[in-house]
């Protein structure tokens, strides 16, 4: 889900559909968050719990509107798809493609279950070590990318650099993390979590513009933010 693994050990949820339903792409995910496996994480420490508290923590279609991904995008990168909480809304809101990257198989096998189950046909889901190897994506191809709770990495200016490289001009980055605040049921320990200023600076240094008005509250335990790629 916004972490590129985990190293937590999450246990396969017993629930079953008992019906056949025709879901619209916005909806699916809601009920398609039965299908779990086990992840590991080569970022540092996420605090991830199983799918079923992780799915509690958000509301996806409500974040990607708020952050503008609703509308203005063809192609998008996830950066670390995890579940697949925030994939399935977001090939509702996107005309092109979603690329939903992950380096742990058993995660991209999830995320290409659920979108089986709910006739999505416009997520790519793949197994990548980005942090290593990069997206393996076209530079100046993609119009949205998405870091969602991973900017605890140790080289968040690399990642963000990253997906400056894979977005076109004027692109956007839309950046989740966990509240600085220790009071929070989950997320990485405090001494690597970062504050919303310590990932605007690390957005400068990778080439994005940023406006304070697109500095988000997102409750219960979430803050977000967007960056755009200037044009050249």
């Amino acid at each position: 889900m916004g972490c590129n693994c985990s190293n937590d050990h999450f246990r396969r949820s017993d629930n079953n559909m008992k019906k056949t339903v025709k879901f619209s792409l916005l909806d699916s995910y809601k009920l398609l968050q039965q299908t779990t496996g086990e992840q590991y994480m080569k970022v540092r420490d996420s605090g991830m719990p199983d799918e079923q508290m992780w799915a509690d923590f958000f509301d996806p279609v409500g974040i990607l509107s708020t952050l503008g991904l609703d509308r203005g995008v063809d192609d998008l990168v996830e950066f670390g798809c995890g579940y697949g909480t925030f994939t399935l809304a977001a090939a509702g809101f996107a005309a092109g493609t979603v690329y939903a990257l992950d380096i742990e198989p058993e995660m991209v096998s999830v995320v290409e279950q659920k979108c089986r189950k709910a006739g999505i046909d416009n997520v790519r889901a793949r197994v990548r070590d980005f942090v290593t190897d990069g997206a393996g994506l076209a530079e100046n191809s993609l119009d949205a990318a998405l870091l969602f709770n991973i900017l605890h990495h140790q080289n968040p200016v690399g990642l963000m650099r990253e997906a400056h490289r894979v977005l076109k001009p004027n692109g956007k980055l839309a950046v989740i993390h966990w509240n600085y605040d220790p009071t929070t049921p989950r997320g990485p320990a405090m001494e690597i979590r970062p504050r919303p200023e310590q990932c605007i600076d690390w957005g400068k240094t990778a080439g994005f513009h940023f406006k304070e008005q697109n500095h988000y509250d997102l409750p219960p335990y979430h803050y977000g933010l967007l960056f755009n790629k200037p044009f050249m």
